[in-house]
């Protein structure tokens, strides 16, 4: 029996909004304790998402994101992205709402995965091309990593540890596993309602109007 049954999920918040990001982390740290994770382990994972609506900001929020920290095998998070957890070597993303909100709540496993971010790399070097800089790249949080490739991980980088990699992949190729769960946790944000998008949600730059064309990059704090 997995540790979250899918079944009991219902959307919740929209992406990057204060309860999605802490009905995220509920159910991570749910799955990280449930695997008594060795006292070796320090590891943290922070999403930050940059440019959101303001609707998103309410309270003084200062961040759209969360974070988990495993420090010495136990497990704390929350919403926002704190200092300490960005000492921690681990898992760091800084990327705008507007370029990964749809796609978030696209369902799927290692297949899924690799095909939605086949139709990112492409939302990416059209709107590059649309906007006439390659630096765009470093605009949506974009990095070269040492195998030469684009990547949004920020240092200090660190390994997945084996265990977080199994506790929050927990049946992913079934329909569960965190990613999952944070998808079904999500309900659709409007800038989205009239857009094309790919079979994963990815938004499809080439198919917008121009008007489209143009908010979407403000969207994204282009």
């Amino acid at each position: 029996m997995t540790v979250i049954d899918m079944s009991t999920l219902n959307p919740i918040g929209e992406f990057g909004s204060r309860a999605w990001g802490e009905a995220v982390v509920k159910s991570a740290i749910e799955m990280l304790e449930a695997a008594r994770l060795p006292a070796s382990i320090t590891w943290a994972l922070t999403e930050d998402y940059t440019h959101p609506p303001a609707r998103l900001m309410e309270s003084g929020r200062r961040k759209a994101g969360y974070y988990l920290m495993v420090k010495e095998g136990e497990v704390s998070g929350g919403d926002g992205v704190i200092d300490h957890a960005l000492t921690i070597p681990g898992f760091h993303c800084k990327m705008p709402w507007g370029v990964i909100c749809n796609q978030a709540a696209a369902l799927y496993g290692t297949e899924g995965l690799r095909l939605c971010t086949a139709d990112e790399k492409v939302l990416y070097a059209a709107m590059a091309e649309y906007v006439g800089r390659p630096e765009i790249n470093k605009e949506l949080g974009l990095v070269i990593d040492k195998g030469g490739k684009l990547s949004s991980m920020l240092d200090p980088v660190g390994n997945w540890p084996a265990e977080v990699v199994a506790a929050l992949g927990e049946n992913m190729e079934e329909g569960n596993g965190l990613h999952n769960i944070a998808a079904t946790l999500l309900t659709d944000s409007p800038e989205y309602t009239d857009l094309p998008v790919s079979t994963w949600r990815v938004p499809i730059f080439a198919e917008m109007t121009d008007q489209q064309k143009a908010e979407f990059v403000r969207l994204c704090g282009i």
